[in-house]
């Protein structure tokens, strides 16, 4: 599935940046931000050809200047497509009680199926 790299850019105000590499093929596990209140993950797509993915939802393509708002308790999962590195910041929104949880891999099977 291959590598991703993660650069913290800053913790200031209780907001979470960091700039996260994918080498191609790779993808996180699908997982969730939980929150009692508020939460959540923005991502700002800076760098090559990503998916992000919710669950039971099909995929959609990702760009440099995309933006993909994800509201907590939304199960999901994000990474590179298979043929280009990718690069987003994530930031992590403030909220209360919050952690996340990390589910099953994508499945190659799934992931394979995507352009």
């Amino acid at each position: 599935m291959g590598q991703s790299y993660l650069k913290p850019l800053g913790g200031e105000n209780g907001v979470f940046a960091a700039n996260v590499t994918f080498e191609p093929g790779c993808r996180n596990n699908w997982h969730i931000h939980h929150a009692a209140k508020g939460g959540g993950q923005i991502l700002l797509c800076t760098a090559g050809r990503g998916w992000y993915q919710e669950w039971g939802k099909p995929a959609q393509p990702l760009a440099p200047g995309d933006t993909v708002v994800i509201p907590p308790e939304v199960k999901h999962w994000h990474g590179a497509a298979k043929d280009s590195w990718f690069s987003h910041v994530a930031l992590e929104v403030p909220g209360e009680d919050t952690r996340n949880e990390w589910c099953e891999p994508v499945s190659d099977e799934e992931y394979a199926r995507l352009g």
